[in-house]
Formats: structure tokens, C-alpha cells, sequence
């Protein structure tokens, strides 16, 4: 079955999200569970959560992912920046499990001020630390790749495979791919052999098993560009092709599909046209 949703806001209250997800016809939603470009203000109060947790139960809303807020940076080398987004990092996976959150995708950082190694290394660290503090918890963190601009780290899967590797393999750290941030980065996605050679990537340095999300979205960018701008399914660079070859191939079969794609004076007709346009591609409707 095609797990298919969107990033839907939770404006109001968080449980209002579920609602969201469910009248655009979703079987899975992501969501930030608080201002995404603001230090955390509040907690997530237990009739909240409890409201949450029964709409997605109701709804049948799975999985239910989370997106990082903007303002943390686990590569930062600035030790006060670094400390607070540990401690940040912490809660939200608490906050997370709490509310019965399946995955939290997190971008590894900027090591802006620093080098691309020494940034890596300390992505690590911090992660060696919020995986300790809370190991009772069953959220997976998902490592999502970047365009490559400036200094973010994650425009390519070795990355991927330095952290893991200095996490030893750790089962709770997975991988979410980013079609445009891939583009972007130099991956040319835009037919079968190009999603091919992305995906024996991923496999080689993180495993293709830790693939988890995949965040659907086109670009009218360039190959290789490293700008991250977002695009309507299939009428972008990718292309119907493209994302026909994503949606079809076997070893994505069990992965979780998630748009980001840009709603035009917050008209939510364009949801609905890009979450048809996927369907039918993985239906093998449409050329």
C-alpha cells in the first residue's frame, strides 16, 4: 500500500493536524510540533497529546513524522549554540515519543566557521548524546540529505555513512532522501538509471534498509545547482519520469512518501493536484 502524505500545519492545536492530513485524503502526515524558527516556548500539555494520539488512532494517520525545527544546528561550533540544540534536541525526542511519533527528521547542520569533517565529528557527538539520554524512547531519528549550499552538511551519503559508523550502526538513527535537495546536489534523478545509481548509494553507505521517508518534491533548478527550491510534482527538472521511477522501483516499496511540494496563496487545490499526480504515477496511469 502507498503511504503518501504532507507536511500540514498545527495551527490551533497540534491534534487539529490529523484532521488536516485525513481531508486531503493522506494515510501518513509530517508536521513540526512547534515553531520551527523559534526557541521552544512550551510543552506539549497531556490532554494535547492524549487528543493527538486518539485522531490518529481514529484516522488511522501512520506513520506520523516530525520535522526538526530550523533553529537547532548539530554541527555548530559555537559551544553555547551546540549545548542549547542537544538540550533542545533531547525534549523533542521525549516530546516525540510522548505522542507516539514514529519518525523526526533532523538536516545534520552547518559547520559554517569551521571544517566539513570537524562539523561531521561533532554531529556525531551530539547525537552519541541525545541517543543516551533517551534510550528509552522509540522515535527514530532520520539523517535527511541537503542541496549542498554553503556549508550544510548531507549533499552526499557519505556523510551518512561517517555518522552511522561513528553512532556503531545504532538502530534508532535512519535516513530521509530529499528528491530535490538530491537534484540539487548533483543526483540525476530524472530516469531509471539515474534513481538506480542514487539508491545503490545509499545502500553501500547507509543501507538501504535506513531509508525510512522520502520527501517528494520537484525543482525548476538545474542539476547540480545546490539551491533548494521546491517545485509541483512531475512539472519541474525531475520530471513525470523521474518520479514514476521512484514510486515503481521495489526497493522502495515499504517507504513512507511525504510532500513538501509549495502551495500558491495557501490554495490547497495544489495539495490535492500533487497528491493525485503521485498516486496515479505509482499507479503506472500515466507517462
Amino acid at each position: 500500500m502507498l503511504r503518501l502524505g504532507i507536511h500540514v500545519s498545527i495551527a490551533g492545536k497540534i491534534y487539529n493536524s490529523v484532521g488536516r492530513a485525513k481531508e486531503l485524503g493522506c494515510n501518513t502526515m509530517q508536521i513540526f510540533m512547534r515553531n520551527p524558527r523559534q526557541w521552544r516556548k512550551s510543552s506539549l500539555n497531556d490532554e494535547d497529546i492524549a487528543l493527538f494520539k486518539k485522531e490518529v488512532l481514529k484516522e488511522k494517520i501512520k506513520p506520523v513524522v516530525v520535522h526538526i525545527p530550523y533553529t537547532l544546528n548539530l554541527a555548530s561550533h559555537k559551544p553555547s549554540f551546540y549545548k542549547i540544540t542537544i538540550r533542545e534536541f533531547i525534549t523533542d525526542v521525549k516530546e516525540c515519543d510522548r505522542l507516539g511519533v514514529q519518525y523526526l527528521v533532523t538536516h545534520m547542520g552547518s559547520y559554517k566557521g569551521s571544517t566539513e569533517e570537524a562539523g561531521l565529528r561533532r554531529v556525531a557527538n551530539a547525537l552519541k548524546k541525545i541517543l543516551k539520554e533517551t534510550k528509552d524512547t522509540k522515535t527514530m531519528i532520520l539523517l535527511e540529505n541537503t542541496s549542498g549550499s554553503g556549508s550544510w552538511l548531507g549533499y552526499k551519503f557519505s556523510h551518512h555513512k561517517f555518522i552511522l559508523d561513528e553512532l556503531k550502526g545504532d538502530k534508532r538513527v535512519g535516513v530521509c532522501l530529499d528528491t530535490a535537495h538530491c537534484w540539487a546536489a548533483g543526483y540525476k534523478i530524472d530516469d531509471k538509471e539515474g534513481v538506480d545509481s542514487l539508491l545503490s548509494e545509499v545502500d553501500e553507505t547507509a543501507g538501504i534498509d535506513r531509508l525510512k521517508v522520502i520527501h517528494l518534491n520537484d525543482t525548476q533548478e538545474p542539476l547540480g545547482s545546490l539551491k533548494d527550491r521546491h517545485f509541483a510534482i512531475g512539472e519541474g527538472s525531475i520530471g513525470r519520469r523521474g518520479f514514476k521511477c521512484i514510486l515503481t522501483h521495489n526497493s522502495l516499496k515499504d517507504v513512507t512518501y511525504i510532500l513538501e511540494t509549495p502551495k500558491y496563496n495557501e490554495n490547497e487545490g495544489d495539495d490535492i493536484k500533487n497528491l493525485e499526480t503521485v498516486k496515479k504515477l505509482h499507479s503506472n496511469s500515466v507517462k
